[in-house]
């Protein structure tokens, strides 16, 4: 049973402020990355991120409640897919601009497709198919530019590359924590996951870190604690909501990026990078409609 009731209206806000969250925490990291491995940014942002989850849990009072689980196994399989997803992801944003990042993460609705048919034995729709063709249409746009300029160089493909594989992830990720989230508060998701990757990227400073600068070291304080807001706000609204309802609005988290991007990091915006962006979004979009009229069909047992 679900410890959170229902509350579609509020879902949406925490979601918009969340969406903001982690467009800033994007932007901290994308310059941070510049000067840090990335073990080094995924402990700072995730060992940081534990003050505002921590306080939150003691606001709302729920730090012996959120210590406590019946499925620590859970918890466990979440925050080690939750640390391929950040890991990922910051190396996307090591090669891409935060909009181009934040634009590639939009596929993780089309790769739950494939977690769908294969764990929940769910049959897609033909509108579903035309959004994964679409999304793949819309990738090709933005590696055009990368494709038959100098960029290959610059390791776009590799920002490229990492950004789809997050997405992958990121989807048998959102699976877990829609599980854990009918059964444990939203802040012990959190809390689990800040500790797990604080202690493996604790753990990459085996291999070495770089020595940072206050302006460095600024932007990976800053990171983790607009990473934890944004997470947990995100998984509030997660617990409040049908997955279907947020995958829709969760898109309006690519405005965020780009005007990141413009304002404060002064990327001016290719042609080709918002049009694929744009059929992108659109295409998880699609995806997400479809979702919502997926038929589950029983499969005899074996």
């Amino acid at each position: 049973m679900s410890v959170t009731k229902s509350n579609p209206t509020a879902a949406l806000w925490l979601a918009t402020f969340g969406l903001v969250a982690m467009a800033g925490m994007s932007a901290c990291i994308h310059e941070a990355a510049k000067v840090a491995p990335v073990g080094q940014l995924v402990f700072w942002r995730s060992f940081v991120a534990l003050l505002p989850i921590v306080g939150y849990m003691a606001i709302r009072g729920q730090i012996g409640p959120s210590l406590r689980t019946r499925y620590p196994h859970k918890h466990l399989i979440r925050g080690l897919l939750g640390c391929v997803v950040m890991v990922l992801s910051f190396i996307s944003l090591a090669y891409l601009s935060v909009g181009v990042a934040t634009a590639l993460t939009y596929l993780a609705p089309i790769f739950s497709i494939l977690a769908a048919m294969v764990f929940l034995r769910e049959r897609p729709t033909a509108t579903v198919f035309l959004g994964v063709a679409l999304g793949f249409a819309g990738i090709m746009l933005m590696l055009f530019p990368a494709l038959v300029g100098a960029e290959l160089r610059d390791g776009t493909l590799i920002g490229i590359a990492a950004a789809i594989g997050m997405a992958a992830a990121n989807a048998l990720s959102r699976v877990q924590v829609k599980d854990l989230t009918r059964t444990d508060p939203p802040a012990s998701i959190a809390l689990s996951f800040a500790v797990i990757c604080s202690i493996a990227g604790l753990a990459s400073s085996l291999w070495g870190w770089a020595e940072l600068d206050a302006g460095a070291f600024s932007l990976l304080i800053a990171a983790g604690v607009l990473g934890g807001m944004g997470h947990v706000l995100m998984m509030e609204a997660t617990a409040r909501a049908p997955v279907s309802v947020l995958a829709a609005y969760e898109y309006t988290g690519i405005i965020w990026a780009f005007l990141f991007d413009i304002a404060l990091l002064g990327v001016g915006l290719d042609a080709w990078v918002v049009v694929g962006a744009i059929v992108v979004v659109g295409a998880a979009a699609l995806v997400a409609h479809g979702q919502g009229r997926f038929a589950s069909k029983p499969v005899a047992a074996e």
